[in-house]
């Protein structure tokens, strides 16, 4: 049998983040709230970019476009793990687990492509406004967009492939909320060193390629703002990228916490408690950061909600 892929484990135990039914209710009740509020703002920011003229620029482009994906990568753990708060027996089935993980992997990825092409995207409507227009095309905007979702699957698809070669065998218990490939690795029965190897690897030269792109973009953005000689320029310019840098640094700083480390540093309680972060903090924050700290946003709901109630 050796060097043959067979799976004898049919499904999976998800053991979740507490086994005390005291704590369940609670949690799905802050879940689904955290969830309500994902969905309600991503989609709300999503459908007020589309209608506002003001904001259809490329910055908003790429926000809209964070703010699908948003919705889609907490929609991928939050209905299975509400589900089971209340299930009797915690299952999902090896197909959807899967399933789970390719697009947990390749929202995540695009996510971060997406954040660092955000990053350039300001960078040029910093250091260049004269030539923006011209060099942040709608050509230019969907090669981003579209490279960022392609640099995604393409991730994702080397770790699903890797992990269906993979032999279960038994026990088929994941000590997590949703299936992601440490635990899994650690119930294959198969030899994962090519596994950990191909995780440490993509994972550390997406994260650091994407994380020089931001930090080389923003040395040139702030050498731009400090030329500017007015005060009022300079803060302008400084409030512009102050919502995308919080959202870069929460993004990478919870998922390098996670992933960069070498497996035997690896724990899956301290896995658990980050992984809630990235996983439904995060994509709950995004359209709460950029709409509190942008005054364009705030304008255009103020402006929506005076048109549906005051319409004359």
């Amino acid at each position: 049998m050796a060097g043959v892929n067979f799976t004898l484990v049919t499904e999976f135990i998800l053991l979740g983040l507490t086994d005390h039914d005291e704590l369940k209710v609670f949690l799905f009740m802050l879940f689904l709230l955290m969830y309500a509020v994902s969905l309600v703002g991503n989609l709300g920011m999503l459908l007020l970019i589309q209608i506002t003229p003001k904001l259809q620029t490329p910055m908003y482009h790429f926000l809209s476009c964070l703010s699908f994906v948003d919705a889609c990568y907490s929609s991928v753990f939050a209905p299975k793990m509400l589900l089971n708060f209340f299930a009797e027996r915690e299952t999902i089935s090896f197909s959807a687990c899967i399933a789970q993980y390719f697009f947990f992997v390749a929202l995540l990825t695009t996510e971060g492509f997406l954040l660092a092409a955000m990053a350039y995207d300001r960078y040029v409507a910093i250091a260049n406004p004269l030539l923006y227009t011209v060099a942040m095309t709608n050509t230019v905007c969907i090669v981003l967009v579209v490279g960022s979702l392609v640099g995604g699957v393409i991730n994702s698809l080397t770790h699903t492939i890797g992990l269906l070669k993979l032999s279960f065998c038994g026990p088929n218990v994941i000590s997590h909320f949703f299936c992601d490939l440490p635990p899994l690795l650690k119930l294959s029965c198969s030899d994962t060193s090519l596994n950990e190897l191909l995780l440490l690897i993509f994972s550390g030269v997406i994260a650091l390629l994407t994380f020089l792109i931001v930090m080389v973009s923003y040395v040139f953005i702030v050498a731009a703002i400090l030329r500017i000689r007015s005060a009022a320029g300079r803060h302008k310019a400084f409030s512009t990228c102050a919502s995308h840098l919080t959202a870069v640094t929460l993004f990478y700083g919870s998922i390098s916490f996670s992933y960069i480390q070498p497996s035997s540093q690896y724990s899956l309680e301290q896995e658990k408690v980050v992984s809630v972060f990235y996983t439904l903090v995060i994509p709950m924050l995004n359209p709460l950061i950029y709409s509190l700290r942008n005054k364009e946003v705030k304008d255009a709901v103020k402006r929506a909600v005076e048109m549906k109630y005051f319409p004359c």
